[in-house]
């Protein structure tokens, strides 16, 4: 599967390598915040569903950790098969899960059990003693987090099989084969950042990945339905929406069973809902999870790349940051909220298009929020 992160903006939408959450920093939420008016959820969720190719769209709407809408459209399975997508089902989050695997990290950080600075051969030095990463002397936690490390993407042939259960090192492995496409220093979009990330999060903490992410966030968010999964053909638990994409002849294949986490790991295995997603962007735009200092790392555009244009689809009423999204063949997911982390839209589309289609579905997206959120002329 290719994970990708499928950035979302107001005055923008792009299908392509971007940070994990770009955007306007965190802030605290106004003592004196104004109501906000929100169109229809449903209506906005059939809309999406209408411009062709999507199979199924949920999507919820909160302020101030309120529910305030929310939708269902299309069909669980393609042509309108399996009834409707219930609005609470679970979904994959995909590039979504590289902000709470960054957040994880840096709580480390704020505990003094690392630094952003220290080497990747310092912290796991048997990356480079199996020479699991070249240069790894030069490569710092800030470069994973910020994807200027250099290293090649594992996606491929060699990580495909959706019956494997792969370990970190064999995805690194398979990134090993492939040539470094930029210098250290410099950013380009690689899952295997995350990887390694995970990697460290499970050598500090002595603890799995998933459990350590559930201890960190989950539990204490009270994300009761938001998981990683470990095993192979572990995936989307109760009735949930299918994605497709096309085979080799063209014809459109289920994709669910084709879902690998142990391919995915940190850097896009989370399964979650609407409302939890909600729920983790709230707590991270609001410093709940992080100082401010620290949620920058994750936030600010890494050197050299070029900030997300000012203004929002409402011409700053209400103000949203840059939205996070996760998107593999299949699926698109993303949760945008606003700077101040009073509101969210999240929404998880199920798809049957090919990979040029597909990066038409953040402006998709982004029409949708201009539904919600814009006034009306």
């Amino acid at each position: 599967m290719i994970l990708r992160q499928a950035t979302f903006t107001g005055a923008a939408s792009l299908a392509c390598a971007a940070l994990v959450l770009s955007g306007a920093p965190p802030a605290t939420a106004s003592t004196a915040a104004a109501p906000v008016k929100v169109g229809n959820v449903q209506k906005a969720m059939e809309d999406l569903v209408k411009t062709g190719h999507v199979v199924g769209a949920i999507g919820e709407v909160y302020v101030d950790g309120k529910r305030v809408g929310k939708g269902s459209a299309g069909s669980r399975l393609l042509d309108g098969k399996g009834g409707a997508i219930p609005a609470s089902a679970r979904y994959w989050i995909g590039s979504q899960t590289k902000a709470m695997t960054a957040t994880a990290v840096l709580q480390l950080v704020r505990e003094g059990k690392l630094s952003v600075d220290d080497k990747l051969s310092e912290v796991l030095p048997e990356v480079a003693e199996k020479d699991l990463v070249e240069r790894a002397d030069e490569i710092t936690v800030r470069n994973l987090i910020q994807l200027t490390s250099g290293i090649p993407d594992y996606i491929g042939p060699d990580t495909s099989d959706p019956t494997r259960n792969y370990r970190p090192t064999d995805l690194l492995a398979a990134a090993r084969k492939n040539a470094r496409p930029v210098e250290v220093g410099t950013f380009n979009y690689s899952n295997s950042n995350y990887i390694l990330l995970g990697m460290i999060i499970e050598k500090l903490s002595g603890r799995s990945l998933a459990a350590e992410l559930n201890r960190r966030l989950f539990a204490p968010l009270g994300m009761r339905h938001t998981y990683l999964p470990t095993k192979a053909g572990q995936g989307i638990k109760g009735p949930h929406g299918h994605g497709y994409a096309p085979d080799e002849t063209g014809t459109m294949r289920d994709v669910d069973k084709m879902m690998n986490a142990t391919s995915m790991l940190g850097a896009g295995g989370v399964i979650s809902t609407t409302r939890e997603m909600s729920v983790f962007q709230r707590a991270f735009r609001q410093n709940k999870l992080l100082p401010a200092s620290l949620s920058k790392l994750i936030t600010d555009p890494p050197p050299g790349q070029t900030p997300p244009p000012a203004g929002t689809p409402c011409a700053g009423n209400p103000e949203f940051a840059a939205g996070g999204g996760g998107s593999a063949p299949g699926f698109t997911a993303a949760t945008i909220t606003s700077s101040d982390g009073r509101l969210q839209f999240a929404v998880s589309l199920t798809l049957a298009m090919d990979n040029d289609e597909r990066s038409t579905v953040p402006s998709r997206i982004t029409n949708a929020l201009k539904s919600l959120f814009c006034p009306a002329k």
